[in-house]
């Protein structure tokens, strides 16, 4: 068993594979260099927050993100006395990372993706679930965004030097 864990791990080192988190991938490569666009609504800020959490806020960035964001609301299950039962909201991001220094647009690309909750409960709830969906959907965008963006870092991000 162990001599086959080996002989993958050296098939995989043989292809060219490096893992996106590990030293010279693509999550390292951006780590604490990338400064999204500051939020200008709740959504925004969600999705900013959540590509943060993931790749840090550099303090002096050398990659600028610019995301555009476009959500819509759907009626899902409607009694036959008009009342809504569930919604979904679709939501569809387009980004671009640019070169701070050179303003060169590096990498553009569209994410989309849908939550949804329930109407059934209290005007309170219902409210309640509804912004838990947005933020799921934020979380979601942002986490197909920063898979996007690693996967490209190779492509247009040189190792820092410290």
């Amino acid at each position: 068993m162990r001599l086959l864990a080996l002989g993958g791990a050296a098939a995989l080192g043989a292809c060219g594979f490096t893992p996106s988190y590990g030293p010279n991938g693509g999550a390292s490569l951006l780590q604490n260099r990338l400064r999204v666009d500051d939020p200008l609504d709740r959504d925004a800020y969600l999705i900013t927050q959540a590509i943060e959490s993931k790749l840090g806020r550099g303090a002096v960035a050398d990659f600028g993100l610019s995301i555009a964001i476009r959500t819509e609301e759907t009626r899902m299950a409607v009694r036959a006395d008009n009342i809504t039962l569930r919604f979904n909201i679709t939501g569809k991001a387009t980004y671009a990372l640019r070169d701070l220094a050179t303003g060169a647009v590096l990498s553009t690309g569209t994410v989309e993706n849908f939550t949804g909750y329930s109407a059934t409960g209290s005007t309170v709830a219902t409210l309640a679930a509804s912004r838990d969906a947005r933020e799921r959907l934020m979380a979601i965008l942002a986490d197909m965004i920063t898979a996007k963006l690693i996967a490209a870092a190779p492509t247009f991000a040189a190792p820092k030097a410290r």
